[in-house]
C-alpha cells in the first residue's frame, strides 16, 4: 500500500507542532496537526489513506505517544505507517518502550531540523510513500 507524503504531526505543545510542521513543509511534506493521541486517532482512522508518516511526542494528555503506536499498529489499515516518536524522556527503557509499542525510530528532544527532515525523507521512502505532486 502507498501513501500520499502527508505527515501527521501529534503534540499536546503549540510550539513543538509548529517546529515539526515547518522542518517537514520544507522537506516536501504536506503536514496535518493533532494535539493529542485521540485526536490523531481519529483523523487516521477517518481517512487511514492519507497519512504517510506520523511523528509524534510521547507525553501528551489522554492517548500518550506509547499508546497512539500501539493503536495504529493494532489496526490494519495503519498498522505499516511509519512513526518517529520524538520525547524529552531519555532513559533507555523510554526507548525500549517506543520499539515495543512499534515505534520506527525513537529520538530525543531537541532534535536538529536537518536529522528530522533526513529521518523522515528516508523511513517514508523505506515506507513506500508517494512524493507530492
Amino acid at each position: 500500500m502507498t501513501h500520499r507524503r502527508t505527515a501527521l504531526v501529534v503534540d499536546d505543545a503549540t510550539t513543538m507542532r509548529k517546529f515539526h510542521r515547518s522542518v517537514l513543509e520544507q522537506a516536501g511534506f504536506a503536514v496535518a496537526e493533532a494535539m493529542d493521541g485521540v485526536q490523531a486517532l481519529e483523523q487516521m482512522l477517518h481517512d487511514p489513506r492519507r497519512f504517510g508518516l506520523v511523528v509524534a511526542d510521547v507525553n501528551m494528555p489522554g492517548l500518550d505517544g506509547y499508546a497512539l503506536v500501539g493503536r495504529l499498529r493494532a489496526e490494519a489499515a495503519l498498522a505499516g505507517l511509519p512513526v518517529i516518536m520524538i520525547t524529552t524522556e531519555r532513559e533507555p527503557r523510554d526507548a525500549e518502550r517506543g520499539f515495543a509499542a512499534g515505534a520506527n525510530l525513537f529520538l530525543a528532544k531537541p532534535v536538529r531540523p536537518e536529522r528530522l527532515a533526513a529521518f523522515a525523507q528516508a523511513i517514508s521512502v523505506q515506507a513506500g510513500a508517494e512524493p507530492m505532486a
